[in-house]
Protein backbone atom coordinates (compact mmCIF):
# COMPACT_ATOMS: atom_id res chain seq x y z
CA UNK A 1 0.00 0.00 0.00
CA UNK A 2 2.97 2.72 0.85
CA UNK A 3 4.32 2.00 -2.60
CA UNK A 4 1.49 2.64 -4.42
CA UNK A 5 1.06 5.98 -2.23
CA UNK A 6 4.17 7.14 -3.22
CA UNK A 7 3.47 6.54 -6.97
CA UNK A 8 0.55 8.30 -6.62
CA UNK A 9 2.61 11.12 -4.91
CA UNK A 10 4.94 11.04 -7.48
CA UNK A 11 2.43 11.27 -10.01
CA UNK A 12 1.08 14.47 -8.39
CA UNK A 13 4.39 15.73 -8.27
CA UNK A 14 4.79 15.67 -11.71
CA UNK A 15 1.64 16.20 -13.54
CA UNK A 16 0.49 19.63 -12.43
CA UNK A 17 4.10 21.06 -12.63
CA UNK A 18 3.46 23.72 -15.04
CA UNK A 19 6.00 26.06 -14.74
CA UNK A 20 5.06 28.45 -17.17
CA UNK A 21 2.38 29.90 -14.77
CA UNK A 22 3.84 32.33 -13.31
CA UNK A 23 4.54 33.99 -16.78
CA UNK A 24 2.49 32.71 -19.41
CA UNK A 25 0.68 36.14 -18.99
CA UNK A 26 3.96 38.10 -19.80
CA UNK A 27 4.88 35.55 -22.18
CA UNK A 28 1.83 35.74 -24.60
CA UNK A 29 2.08 39.27 -24.38
CA UNK A 30 5.52 39.17 -25.71
CA UNK A 31 4.27 37.25 -28.52
CA UNK A 32 1.66 40.16 -29.48
CA UNK A 33 -1.59 38.85 -27.64
CA UNK A 34 -3.91 41.38 -26.63
CA UNK A 35 -5.60 41.14 -23.54
CA UNK A 36 -8.87 40.35 -25.03
CA UNK A 37 -7.55 37.60 -26.94
CA UNK A 38 -5.51 36.48 -23.69
CA UNK A 39 -8.51 36.11 -21.47
CA UNK A 40 -10.36 34.47 -24.59
CA UNK A 41 -8.07 31.79 -24.89
CA UNK A 42 -9.16 31.26 -20.92
CA UNK A 43 -12.56 31.40 -21.35
CA UNK A 44 -12.52 28.65 -23.96
CA UNK A 45 -10.36 26.95 -21.74
CA UNK A 46 -12.65 26.68 -19.00
CA UNK A 47 -15.58 25.95 -20.87
CA UNK A 48 -13.57 22.93 -22.90
CA UNK A 49 -13.13 21.81 -19.71
CA UNK A 50 -16.68 21.42 -18.62
CA UNK A 51 -17.71 19.68 -21.74
CA UNK A 52 -14.95 16.98 -21.72
CA UNK A 53 -15.61 16.50 -17.67
CA UNK A 54 -18.42 13.96 -17.71
CA UNK A 55 -16.79 12.00 -21.15
CA UNK A 56 -13.51 11.70 -19.81
CA UNK A 57 -15.06 11.03 -16.45
CA UNK A 58 -17.59 8.02 -18.16
CA UNK A 59 -14.03 6.76 -20.15
CA UNK A 60 -11.95 6.49 -16.64
CA UNK A 61 -14.65 4.92 -14.98
CA UNK A 62 -15.39 2.27 -17.09
CA UNK A 63 -11.81 1.84 -19.05
CA UNK A 64 -9.93 2.16 -15.77
CA UNK A 65 -8.44 5.46 -13.89
CA UNK A 66 -4.64 4.20 -14.55
CA UNK A 67 -5.60 4.67 -18.49
CA UNK A 68 -7.02 7.41 -17.71
CA UNK A 69 -3.86 8.82 -15.95
CA UNK A 70 -1.49 7.69 -18.56
CA UNK A 71 -3.63 9.47 -21.62
CA UNK A 72 -3.72 12.71 -19.70
CA UNK A 73 0.02 12.84 -19.08
CA UNK A 74 0.46 12.23 -23.15
CA UNK A 75 -2.15 15.12 -24.11
CA UNK A 76 -0.32 17.02 -21.63
CA UNK A 77 3.54 16.02 -22.90
CA UNK A 78 2.30 17.04 -26.55
CA UNK A 79 0.03 20.62 -25.61
CA UNK A 80 3.13 22.28 -23.80
CA UNK A 81 5.23 21.81 -26.88
CA UNK A 82 2.95 23.66 -29.06
CA UNK A 83 4.03 27.15 -27.41
CA UNK A 84 7.25 26.57 -28.54
CA UNK A 85 6.47 25.97 -32.19
CA UNK A 86 3.29 28.23 -32.63
CA UNK A 87 3.72 31.12 -30.95
CA UNK A 88 0.75 32.90 -32.46
CA UNK A 89 -3.22 33.01 -31.03
CA UNK A 90 -4.33 29.44 -32.64
CA UNK A 91 -1.50 28.10 -31.01
CA UNK A 92 -2.13 28.68 -27.42
CA UNK A 93 -5.51 28.14 -28.17
CA UNK A 94 -4.80 24.60 -29.57
CA UNK A 95 -2.43 24.89 -26.24
CA UNK A 96 -5.18 25.26 -23.35
CA UNK A 97 -8.20 22.98 -25.07
CA UNK A 98 -5.32 19.93 -25.35
CA UNK A 99 -4.71 21.36 -21.31
CA UNK A 100 -8.38 21.41 -20.83
CA UNK A 101 -8.35 17.70 -21.86
CA UNK A 102 -5.67 16.11 -20.19
CA UNK A 103 -6.75 17.72 -16.92
CA UNK A 104 -10.09 16.73 -17.42
CA UNK A 105 -8.78 13.41 -17.64
CA UNK A 106 -7.03 13.36 -14.55
CA UNK A 107 -9.25 15.50 -12.51
CA UNK A 108 -11.70 13.25 -11.03
CA UNK A 109 -10.00 10.00 -12.39
CA UNK A 110 -6.09 10.48 -9.54
CA UNK A 111 -8.81 11.33 -6.60
CA UNK A 112 -11.00 8.51 -7.37
CA UNK A 113 -7.69 6.12 -7.93
CA UNK A 114 -6.55 7.04 -4.47
CA UNK A 115 -10.22 6.89 -2.82
CA UNK A 116 -11.02 3.85 -4.08
CA UNK A 117 -7.52 2.24 -3.63
CA UNK A 118 -7.30 2.90 0.02
CA UNK A 119 -11.16 1.83 0.50
CA UNK A 120 -10.07 -1.74 -0.93
CA UNK A 121 -7.59 -1.91 1.11
CA UNK A 122 -10.17 -0.50 4.31
CA UNK A 123 -7.67 2.29 4.89
CA UNK A 124 -10.40 5.29 4.25
CA UNK A 125 -9.10 7.40 6.66
CA UNK A 126 -5.59 7.51 5.40
CA UNK A 127 -7.54 9.26 2.27
CA UNK A 128 -6.56 12.88 3.94
CA UNK A 129 -3.25 12.44 4.77
CA UNK A 130 -2.11 10.45 1.71
CA UNK A 131 -4.31 12.96 -0.52
CA UNK A 132 -2.76 15.85 1.48
CA UNK A 133 0.49 14.89 1.69
CA UNK A 134 1.14 14.46 -1.70
CA UNK A 135 -0.71 17.94 -2.91
CA UNK A 136 1.92 19.28 -0.03
CA UNK A 137 4.80 17.43 -2.37
CA UNK A 138 3.61 18.90 -5.29
CA UNK A 139 3.77 22.66 -4.05
CA UNK A 140 7.09 22.24 -2.44
CA UNK A 141 8.36 21.70 -5.84
CA UNK A 142 6.53 24.11 -7.05
CA UNK A 143 8.36 26.47 -4.35
CA UNK A 144 11.83 25.38 -5.98
CA UNK A 145 10.61 25.34 -10.14
CA UNK A 146 8.81 28.48 -9.56
CA UNK A 147 11.39 30.83 -7.63
CA UNK A 148 13.46 31.11 -10.87
CA UNK A 149 10.56 30.82 -13.82
CA UNK A 150 11.40 34.79 -14.24
CA UNK A 151 15.20 34.51 -14.83
CA UNK A 152 14.81 31.75 -16.87
CA UNK A 153 11.97 33.11 -18.85
CA UNK A 154 14.49 36.33 -19.63
CA UNK A 155 17.46 33.23 -19.98
CA UNK A 156 15.56 31.74 -22.78
CA UNK A 157 11.77 32.40 -23.44
CA UNK A 158 10.61 28.65 -24.21
CA UNK A 159 12.45 27.38 -21.48
CA UNK A 160 9.55 26.95 -19.32
CA UNK A 161 7.50 24.73 -21.77
CA UNK A 162 10.40 22.40 -22.40
CA UNK A 163 10.90 21.73 -18.87
CA UNK A 164 7.05 21.13 -17.88
CA UNK A 165 6.92 18.97 -20.86
CA UNK A 166 9.64 16.68 -19.37
CA UNK A 167 7.48 17.05 -16.06
CA UNK A 168 4.82 15.69 -17.91
CA UNK A 169 6.93 12.77 -19.49
CA UNK A 170 8.13 11.74 -15.87
CA UNK A 171 4.11 11.95 -14.70
CA UNK A 172 3.67 9.30 -17.68
CA UNK A 173 6.31 6.99 -16.06
CA UNK A 174 5.20 7.34 -12.40
CA UNK A 175 1.39 6.26 -14.25
CA UNK A 176 2.43 3.51 -15.78
CA UNK A 177 4.48 2.07 -12.49
CA UNK A 178 0.44 1.73 -10.83
CA UNK A 179 -1.17 -1.39 -10.03
CA UNK A 180 -4.65 -1.28 -12.01
CA UNK A 181 -7.47 0.47 -10.24
CA UNK A 182 -9.85 -2.71 -10.04
CA UNK A 183 -7.47 -4.45 -7.83
CA UNK A 184 -9.08 -8.02 -9.82
CA UNK A 185 -12.34 -7.61 -9.34
CA UNK A 186 -14.30 -7.28 -12.55
CA UNK A 187 -14.52 -4.06 -14.78
CA UNK A 188 -18.28 -2.68 -14.28
CA UNK A 189 -20.38 -1.53 -17.16
CA UNK A 190 -20.21 2.32 -17.77
CA UNK A 191 -22.33 4.64 -15.96
CA UNK A 192 -24.97 6.64 -17.90
CA UNK A 193 -26.88 9.60 -16.97
CA UNK A 194 -29.58 8.08 -15.79
CA UNK A 195 -27.88 6.76 -12.53
CA UNK A 196 -25.43 10.09 -11.90
CA UNK A 197 -28.59 12.48 -12.11
CA UNK A 198 -30.03 9.56 -9.68
CA UNK A 199 -27.34 9.85 -7.04
CA UNK A 200 -27.30 13.93 -7.48
CA UNK A 201 -31.37 13.79 -7.11
CA UNK A 202 -31.32 11.06 -3.82
CA UNK A 203 -28.56 13.50 -2.46
CA UNK A 204 -29.03 17.14 -2.06
CA UNK A 205 -26.24 17.21 0.87
CA UNK A 206 -23.94 15.84 -2.02
CA UNK A 207 -25.10 19.00 -4.95
CA UNK A 208 -24.55 21.05 -1.89
CA UNK A 209 -20.97 20.01 -1.48
CA UNK A 210 -20.22 20.28 -5.07
CA UNK A 211 -21.46 24.22 -4.82
CA UNK A 212 -20.12 25.09 -1.57
CA UNK A 213 -16.34 23.35 -3.65
CA UNK A 214 -17.24 26.07 -6.16
CA UNK A 215 -15.91 29.40 -4.31
CA UNK A 216 -13.00 28.34 -3.18
CA UNK A 217 -11.91 26.33 -6.47
CA UNK A 218 -13.08 29.96 -8.69
CA UNK A 219 -11.30 31.89 -6.22
CA UNK A 220 -8.22 29.74 -6.51
CA UNK A 221 -8.00 30.08 -10.16
CA UNK A 222 -8.93 33.44 -10.64
CA UNK A 223 -6.08 34.87 -8.60
CA UNK A 224 -3.57 32.07 -9.26
CA UNK A 225 -3.86 32.30 -12.72
CA UNK A 226 -6.07 34.63 -14.11
CA UNK A 227 -5.36 37.66 -12.46
CA UNK A 228 -2.42 36.51 -10.86
CA UNK A 229 0.31 38.14 -13.08
CA UNK A 230 -1.99 41.54 -13.70
CA UNK A 231 -2.55 41.93 -9.83
CA UNK A 232 1.44 41.62 -9.64
CA UNK A 233 1.59 44.23 -12.58
CA UNK A 234 -0.62 46.88 -10.20
CA UNK A 235 1.14 46.17 -7.22
CA UNK A 236 4.29 47.28 -9.03
CA UNK A 237 6.34 44.08 -8.42
CA UNK A 238 8.56 43.10 -11.82
CA UNK A 239 8.69 40.21 -13.94
CA UNK A 240 11.29 38.37 -11.96
CA UNK A 241 9.54 38.48 -8.60
CA UNK A 242 6.51 36.82 -10.35
CA UNK A 243 8.22 33.62 -9.86
CA UNK A 244 9.16 34.12 -6.34
CA UNK A 245 5.97 34.79 -5.30
CA UNK A 246 4.20 32.41 -6.56
CA UNK A 247 6.99 30.02 -4.73
CA UNK A 248 6.12 32.04 -1.80
CA UNK A 249 2.45 31.34 -1.64
CA UNK A 250 3.28 28.04 -3.11
CA UNK A 251 5.04 27.13 0.47
CA UNK A 252 1.75 28.65 2.10
CA UNK A 253 -0.47 26.31 0.14
CA UNK A 254 1.67 23.44 0.98
CA UNK A 255 2.25 23.75 4.64
CA UNK A 256 -1.86 24.27 4.85
CA UNK A 257 -2.44 21.11 2.77
CA UNK A 258 -0.17 19.33 5.12
CA UNK A 259 -1.54 20.26 8.18
CA UNK A 260 -5.87 20.35 8.15
CA UNK A 261 -6.45 18.03 10.99
CA UNK A 262 -5.90 21.18 13.28
CA UNK A 263 -9.14 22.54 12.20
CA UNK A 264 -10.66 20.01 12.39
CA UNK A 265 -9.95 19.88 16.86
CA UNK A 266 -12.20 23.09 16.44
CA UNK A 267 -14.61 22.96 13.44
CA UNK A 268 -16.41 20.30 11.38
CA UNK A 269 -14.97 19.42 8.07
CA UNK A 270 -18.35 21.09 6.70
CA UNK A 271 -17.77 24.38 9.00
CA UNK A 272 -14.31 24.36 7.86
CA UNK A 273 -14.93 24.71 4.52
CA UNK A 274 -17.69 27.57 4.76
CA UNK A 275 -14.83 29.43 7.12
CA UNK A 276 -11.83 28.90 5.22
CA UNK A 277 -14.02 29.93 1.66
CA UNK A 278 -15.37 33.43 3.39
CA UNK A 279 -11.63 33.65 4.76
CA UNK A 280 -10.55 33.53 0.93
CA UNK A 281 -12.89 35.91 0.10
CA UNK A 282 -11.51 38.36 2.83
CA UNK A 283 -8.41 38.69 1.87
CA UNK A 284 -9.25 39.65 -2.16
CA UNK A 285 -10.73 42.86 -0.37
CA UNK A 286 -7.50 42.81 1.75
CA UNK A 287 -5.29 42.52 -1.41
CA UNK A 288 -7.59 44.94 -3.16
CA UNK A 289 -7.11 47.93 -0.83
CA UNK A 290 -3.53 47.17 0.52
CA UNK A 291 -0.69 48.70 -0.61
CA UNK A 292 2.35 46.44 -2.27
CA UNK A 293 3.82 45.04 0.94
CA UNK A 294 0.40 44.33 2.37
CA UNK A 295 -0.75 42.66 -0.58
CA UNK A 296 1.48 40.48 -1.06
CA UNK A 297 0.67 39.44 2.81
CA UNK A 298 -2.88 38.75 1.73
CA UNK A 299 -1.83 36.47 -1.34
CA UNK A 300 0.25 34.20 1.32
CA UNK A 301 -2.77 34.05 4.24
CA UNK A 302 -4.89 33.69 0.64
CA UNK A 303 -2.50 30.47 -0.33
CA UNK A 304 -2.54 29.20 3.10
CA UNK A 305 -6.17 28.85 3.57
CA UNK A 306 -6.90 27.43 -0.10
CA UNK A 307 -4.12 24.81 0.98
CA UNK A 308 -5.76 23.80 4.59
CA UNK A 309 -9.49 23.81 2.43
CA UNK A 310 -8.55 21.43 -0.19
CA UNK A 311 -8.25 18.28 1.36
CA UNK A 312 -10.73 18.75 3.69
CA UNK A 313 -13.28 19.52 1.00
CA UNK A 314 -11.99 16.24 -0.77
CA UNK A 315 -12.49 14.07 1.56
CA UNK A 316 -16.34 15.30 2.28
CA UNK A 317 -17.03 15.36 -1.15
CA UNK A 318 -15.55 11.40 -1.51
CA UNK A 319 -17.52 10.41 2.12
CA UNK A 320 -20.61 11.95 0.36
CA UNK A 321 -20.76 9.90 -2.97
CA UNK A 322 -22.32 6.10 -1.75
CA UNK A 323 -21.15 4.04 -5.09
CA UNK A 324 -18.10 3.80 -5.83
CA UNK A 325 -18.80 3.09 -9.19
CA UNK A 326 -19.95 6.71 -10.32
CA UNK A 327 -17.12 8.33 -8.09
CA UNK A 328 -14.67 9.68 -11.48
CA UNK A 329 -18.26 10.98 -13.35
CA UNK A 330 -19.57 12.22 -9.85
CA UNK A 331 -16.11 13.67 -9.50
CA UNK A 332 -15.86 15.28 -12.96
CA UNK A 333 -19.52 16.50 -11.93
CA UNK A 334 -18.12 18.78 -9.21
CA UNK A 335 -15.72 19.93 -12.04
CA UNK A 336 -18.03 20.81 -14.45
CA UNK A 337 -19.51 23.27 -12.05
CA UNK A 338 -16.26 24.62 -10.82
CA UNK A 339 -15.30 25.17 -14.71
CA UNK A 340 -18.72 26.45 -15.76
CA UNK A 341 -18.20 29.11 -13.14
CA UNK A 342 -14.65 30.05 -14.27
CA UNK A 343 -16.05 30.55 -17.85
CA UNK A 344 -18.53 32.57 -16.61
CA UNK A 345 -16.32 34.90 -14.85
CA UNK A 346 -13.54 35.08 -17.10
CA UNK A 347 -14.88 37.28 -19.59
CA UNK A 348 -15.38 39.86 -17.33
CA UNK A 349 -11.90 39.60 -15.86
CA UNK A 350 -10.41 41.38 -19.37
CA UNK A 351 -12.57 44.07 -19.40
CA UNK A 352 -11.77 45.09 -15.80
CA UNK A 353 -8.18 44.76 -16.05
CA UNK A 354 -8.02 46.29 -19.37
CA UNK A 355 -9.55 49.10 -17.89
CA UNK A 356 -6.99 49.19 -15.35
CA UNK A 357 -10.00 48.41 -12.33
CA UNK A 358 -8.71 45.11 -10.91
CA UNK A 359 -9.77 45.85 -7.36
CA UNK A 360 -13.40 46.51 -8.07
CA UNK A 361 -13.56 43.14 -9.71
CA UNK A 362 -11.39 41.72 -6.55
CA UNK A 363 -13.97 43.00 -4.39
CA UNK A 364 -17.37 42.23 -6.24
CA UNK A 365 -15.27 38.63 -6.57
CA UNK A 366 -15.67 38.46 -2.61
CA UNK A 367 -19.07 39.56 -1.36
CA UNK A 368 -20.28 37.03 -4.01
CA UNK A 369 -18.70 34.22 -2.40
CA UNK A 370 -19.38 35.09 1.11
CA UNK A 371 -22.98 35.39 -0.24
CA UNK A 372 -23.24 32.28 -1.42
CA UNK A 373 -21.75 30.45 1.17
CA UNK A 374 -24.52 32.03 3.16
CA UNK A 375 -27.00 30.88 1.28
CA UNK A 376 -25.43 27.60 1.05
CA UNK A 377 -25.16 27.42 4.73
CA UNK A 378 -28.81 28.55 5.54
CA UNK A 379 -29.92 25.14 2.96
CA UNK A 380 -27.65 22.83 4.96
CA UNK A 381 -29.98 21.82 7.51
CA UNK A 382 -32.70 20.97 4.79
CA UNK A 383 -30.25 19.38 2.08
CA UNK A 384 -29.02 16.92 4.87
CA UNK A 385 -32.64 16.29 6.02
CA UNK A 386 -34.13 15.05 2.70
CA UNK A 387 -30.70 13.30 1.63
CA UNK A 388 -30.96 9.57 1.45
CA UNK A 389 -27.48 8.78 1.70
CA UNK A 390 -26.79 11.07 5.15
CA UNK A 391 -23.17 12.10 5.39
CA UNK A 392 -22.37 13.27 9.42
CA UNK A 393 -20.29 16.09 7.85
Amino acid sequence: MKRVIRLYCGFQFFFPMLLWLPIFYEYQKRIGLSDPEIFRIQSVYYLLFLLLELPTGFFADRWGYRLSLKTGSWVLLISNLLPIFFKNYPGFLLHFALIALSRSLISGAANAYLYEFLKFHGAEEEYKRAEGNARAYGLVGKVVCWAGVGAMMQWHMTLPYWLTALCAGLALLFARQLPDHFFGRERKKPQYIGPILKALRDSPLLVLIMIQGTGIFVLSRIVQVNLYQPILNAKSFDLVSHGWIMSLMTLAEAAGSASPHWVRRVLSDMAAVFVLTAAVALCLSWIALSPKGAALAGLLALAYAMGLAYPIQRKLLNDAIADGSTRAVLLSTESIIDRAACAMVAPFVGGFVAAGRISPFLNILAFATILLMLILAAALPAARKSSVNYVNA
